[in-house]
Formats: C-alpha cells, structure tokens, sequence
C-alpha cells in the first residue's frame, strides 16, 4: 500500500509542476512577474519553486518537491501567511481564478490591484 501511495504522491508532484509552470506563464501574459523553476527535465520533475510579484512589496512563493508543498506569502520582506499541503493547493486555484478574470488584476489605469491575503 505504501508504495502505492508514494507513486500517487510523485504523480500529485508532477502534476503540480506543470500547473506551475502554465500559472506562471498566464500571469506572465496578465503583466504579473513571475517565474517557475523545476527541478528535473519535464518528464521527470521532482519539484518546482513558484514565485510571482504581485506588487507593492507582496510576493508568492509556491515550493513543491517530494519533500511537502507550500505556499509563502510575504509583504516586504516579511511573512503574512504559510500554508501546507492542500491549504497550499486551494491558493493556486484561487490565482488561477484570479487568471481568469483579468480585471481582478489589473485597474484601467494599468495599476495592480491588490490581491487579497490569503487566509489562514
């Protein structure tokens, strides 16, 4: 059973490394800076290291590997909020919506909007 459950999790790992990749490219295309890094070729990703700017100072961090996933959301330097595990997953489906609906993050002006905190 354990084994079984270790190829699962590499799937779920994988999986997620290449979400990654395409949510930063979609916030890339929405003028968010943002970048993925994976570890590994494509076909055998062990994990990846999200990061995007969402202006004034507050950034996010997606970590996945075979070692856990996290989510890291910092405003200047400083730690607001860290979730693990499926909490971590739910904020990538809420940037991922937030992809969507472009107006969410930009205003007419260009500016960012603010993108909530998440909660904890």
């Amino acid at each position: 059973m354990f084994s079984r459950l270790a190829e699962h999790y590499k799937s779920v790992v994988h999986d997620l490394v290449i979400s990654l990749q395409a949510l930063a490219e979609g916030l890339k295309g929405a003028g968010v800076t943002a970048s993925c890094y994976s570890c590994g070729d494509g076909s055998e990703a062990h994990g990846a290291s999200f990061v995007a700017d969402m202006g004034d100072g507050h950034i996010v961090r997606f970590l996945v590997s075979d070692f856990g996933i996290s989510w890291v959301e910092s405003r200047n330097g400083r730690e607001l909020v860290k979730l693990e595990g499926a909490e971590a997953i739910q904020e990538l489906q809420r940037m991922a919506q937030m992809i969507q609906s472009p107006n969410h993050l930009r205003t007419a002006t260009g500016q960012l909007n603010q993108i909530p905190v998440a909660t904890a």
